[in-house]
């Protein structure tokens, strides 16, 4: 029996999330959390096979939870539940550690064969997203988006920022001094060749990032 946790902000879709596992005899949906902070102190006190994580949560965003749970349990597989499209976060995400990234849009079969592959250690990946990974390699460097480009802990911090977040709020989020968070900034303006947070919020607009 595969004992999953459902993290969203959202009871609505975790409410659909419990119906499509619902009638598979190996899935058993066990706990829900509706941020960060609850998802990290359930793994820490219950075993549980495989967390199905938002990325787009108050707080304790997704992506923050994806590298706590991966310090605190990094045995256990994430698989990734989003409605942002696979071509803006999953690459990113998959470097940070998530077993695999589905679309919110999904066919629920999509979603239960995911969580039975991260299950036994694999990774998943979508159709959609197995091309899209395809396609990037006829791509040349200089075509790839921007973003690409990013670390796993600059993307965090350039998630931060497009939301308007300062640099001393990002420090005491991520335990991080403010001057680190200040050259992870600097480096991360320099590789995507702006200027501004503004110009960073406009990008992450215009490539569907943020809505």
């Amino acid at each position: 029996m595969i004992k999953i946790l459902i993290a969203d902000d959202h009871a609505v879709v975790r409410a659909g999330v419990r119906q499509f596992i619902a009638g598979h005899d190996d899935l058993n949906v066990v706990a829900e959390a509706s941020n960060g902070a609850e998802v990290i102190d359930y793994i820490r006190k219950s075993e549980i096979d495989v967390v199905v994580l938002d990325i787009s949560m108050p707080g304790h965003s997704g992506i923050d939870t994806l590298k706590s749970l991966k310090h605190v349990r990094p045995e256990l597989p994430v698989l990734i539940l989003s409605g942002f499209a696979e071509e803006q976060y999953a690459v990113n995400l998959l470097r940070a550690g998530a077993a695999g990234y589905v679309n919110k849009e999904a066919a629920p079969a999509q979603l239960v064969a995911a969580i039975r592959t991260v299950a036994q250690g694999r990774k998943y990946v979508s159709p959609a997203l197995a091309q899209m990974l395809a396609d990037r390699l006829s791509i040349k460097d200089d075509e790839q988006p921007v973003h690409a480009e990013l670390s796993q802990r600059e993307f965090q911090i350039f998630c931060k920022l497009v939301k308007g977040e300062g640099v001393t709020q990002i420090a005491d989020e991520l335990f991080l001094s403010v001057k680190t968070v200040s050259t992870y900034r600097s480096r991360i303006l320099e590789k995507m060749g702006m200027k501004s947070n503004a110009d960073l919020t406009y990008y992450a607009i215009k490539n569907k990032l943020i809505t």
